[in-house]
């Protein structure tokens, strides 16, 4: 009996170490996530990665125990893969890249239909995913809109892709991601989610994609009186 009463005792200690040691980690793991998306510093990325991968439910739970949402792990997470995997996303060429959109970026009217892989975007022009599939082609990128996660896996056992840019709410971008890592993924989050009429920063998928004229391009003065340059 004393024997047992002792392996209980050790294992409960144990337990109770493991317990304390996860919770140092989400705490530690949640800081550097904030420094990340409040600072732009990246500090000790795998151990992000870990967290975020290993512990996602966890995770999000603790952070809502601190009174956070826990839309922060997925911000975390995709800013992490991000930032690790930018060089080389940058250095593949556009022809090995495919870029994924999501169907609820269409307009409610929009007549595209649906394939193996997605919608086939008939480049009528009452959306956004027209103009963005048009310049992300015009480089080499092959693009698909797809109407759920589940095309994903579709789409990268049919072609032969070395780098993935997807365009998604945080939750779906993160888990996404995560599924593709060997596909040095990059990701562009919404900045209005939900399943109809989202919204995406146009000149942020342009700068993921490297098209780098329409960032220089100067926007119009919109104080400017009709008819008259700036100079005037």
């Amino acid at each position: 009996m004393t024997m047992i009463s002792e392996f209980y005792q050790i294992f409960g200690q144990l337990v109770f170490l493991a317990g304390v040691g996860i919770l140092v980690m989400l705490a530690s793991s949640l800081f550097l996530g904030r420094l990340l998306l409040n600072e732009d510093r990246l500090i000790f990325p795998r151990l992000l990665l870990i967290t975020v991968d290993m512990f996602y439910g966890p995770f999000k739970k603790f952070s809502e125990t601190l009174g956070l949402n826990s839309r922060i792990v997925d911000q975390i997470g995709v800013e992490v893969r991000n930032k690790i995997n930018e060089k080389r996303f940058k250095s593949i060429d556009p022809h090995d890249k495919a870029l994924v959109l999501p169907h609820c970026l269409r307009n409610p009217e929009c007549e595209a239909r649906l394939e193996r892989t997605g919608l086939i975007c008939t480049g009528c022009n009452r959306c956004i995913i027209g103009k963005i599939k048009e310049r992300a082609e015009a480089i080499g990128y092959t693009v698909f809109v797809i109407p759920g996660s589940t095309f994903i896996k579709k789409i990268v056992e049919e072609h032969r892709f070395k780098a993935v840019l997807g365009v998604a709410c945080y939750q779906d971008l993160n888990l996404a991601m995560m599924k593709l890592s060997k596909f040095s993924p990059q990701g562009v989050p919404l900045l209005r989610d939900g399943c109809f009429k989202t919204k995406v920063d146009f000149r942020a998928v342009l700068q993921k994609m490297g098209i780098e004229e329409e960032l220089r391009r100067p926007r119009a003065c919109m104080s400017q009186v009709p008819g008259k340059t700036p100079e005037q």
